[in-house]
């Protein structure tokens, strides 16, 4: 069903911005944009529904995910992307380098800019080093002239002599540099982080070291060079973020973890269920709870997708054996509304403010806030209850680790897709 040209949504839960407390008013919508909020509904011959258990709130803003073929993809398009996120509540996807080929130069990050103004904001980040391989420079200056928001690499740490060396040139100015605390050489071929849980179960298993010790490079690299925007990149444990607060706070680089990181952990999850394969890896449920202490307190500042999608033949791989990553937009807002709002007692504020807010300060964004005028809403039901399996918004990816869920929470409408309305008075 589509949305009506216009209507009023009455007594809606609305937060119009960061640091704006949640309010109760009526809103009124035309053609997918916010016309009129409080008096400004009244006297308007259009139907109304009662959305007093709904919240209005700006599209959220995704910090980094990846799309290796953006026309081609067996396993995700840049168009299935668009659409499912835009369903999911996004309105800002960010995505890394990592591609085939990789986008290390201007040519290719042109093939992949986005008309702006409509639709999903697709952003782009430029690579750091060439092919991701953290050996050479990739062309810094070049990139962000064609319309790079910053730099970032693969999913490890380049090499020691090459950050110096890059960081020293200085090309960035001030677009930010984002980078993954990770040495694989340390990881042992693990992919579940080293613990009782993950011993038991018989998994390979990857040190804490392989994420602390670049940790405590990168920074020391951040006090060496105060005027770059150095930031880390999908934190995964209680050491890193206890390491990240003892810096202090004008000195600490801003870092982001992954929604899958705050759910599952070596001991929730089922041996045959989806979302072991991922880098960095899971850890225990202390590294878990330690990384939503973090995340309120602060010390990390945005939540990321880090949609990576599998194509359904690279599904079948052992589990060993296949790229690591986990897909999907659309599980991330409802599956954290329980798990922090519900479960640990977070307000809608807090949520948004790591979800949109936050991410939107990394990327060098302007906060994103509801006004007169904007299509960049979405209209979420924290009690709605559907079924992953019927929902046609899907991405493409068949490594979606909630595929098969049934879930509490929905985006029921979002001034970006018209068409998506989810629920009928």
């Amino acid at each position: 069903m589509s949305l009506p040209q216009a209507l009023v949504l009455r007594q809606v839960q609305l937060l119009e911005g960061p640091g704006q407390a949640l309010r109760r008013t009526d809103v009124r919508l035309e053609e997918g944009r916010i016309a009129a909020w409080g008096e400004g509904c009244r006297d308007h011959p259009c139907p109304v529904i009662d959305a007093s258990g709904l919240l209005l709130a700006p599209s959220l803003v995704d910090p980094h995910s990846c799309l290796d073929d953006p026309l081609h993809g067996v396993g995700e398009t840049r168009a299935s992307l668009e659409r499912s996120a835009i369903a999911a509540g996004y309105g800002t996807v960010a995505l890394l380098p990592d591609a085939s080929p990789w986008r290390d130069s201007p040519e290719r990050l042109q093939a992949l800019r986005a008309p702006q103004g409509q639709g999903l904001e697709l952003l782009l980040w430029g690579s750091f080093s060439l092919s991701g391989a953290g050996l050479e420079l990739a062309p810094h200056g070049d990139q962000l002239a064609s319309g790079a928001l910053g730099l970032a690499d693969g999913a490890q740490t380049p090499s020691l002599p090459l950050l110096e060396r890059g960081l020293s040139l200085a090309e960035m100015d001030q677009a930010p540099v984002l980078l993954a605390p990770r040495d694989r050489t340390l990881a042992q071929e693990g992919f579940v982080r080293e613990g009782v849980e993950a011993l038991r179960a018989g998994w390979p298993m990857d040190p804490t070291t392989s994420e602390s010790l670049p940790l405590r490079n990168l920074l020391a690299l951040a006090a060496r060079y105060p005027s770059c925007r150095l930031q880390l990149m999908n934190l995964s444990t209680a050491e890193a973020v206890d390491l990240l607060g003892s810096v202090a706070a004008e000195q600490r680089p801003v870092a982001t973890v992954c929604w899958w990181h705050l759910l599952a952990d070596s001991a929730n999850l089922a041996p045959i269920e989806e979302g072991w394969r991922v880098e960095p890896p899971l850890g225990s449920a202390q590294d878990r709870q330690r990384l939503k202490e973090g995340l309120r307190e602060g010390l990390l500042s945005a939540v990321a997708v880090h949609h990576q999608a599998l194509d359904p033949e690279e599904q079948l791989l052992p589990v060993d054996q296949r790229r690591p990553g986990v897909a999907g937009h659309r599980f991330v807002l409802p599956a954290l509304w329980q798990e922090l709002v519900e479960g640990d007692g977070w307000s809608a504020e807090q949520l948004w403010q790591v979800l949109c807010f936050g991410p939107a300060d990394l990327l060098g964004l302007e906060p994103p806030k509801l006004q007169l005028g904007t299509d960049r809403w979405l209209l979420f039901d924290p009690q709605h209850v559907w079924t992953a399996q019927e929902d046609c918004y899907a991405p493409l990816a068949a490594n979606q680790p909630m595929a098969r869920a049934t879930l509490k929470g929905q985006v029921l409408a979002t001034g970006l897709n018209p068409q998506l309305w989810r629920w009928i008075s």
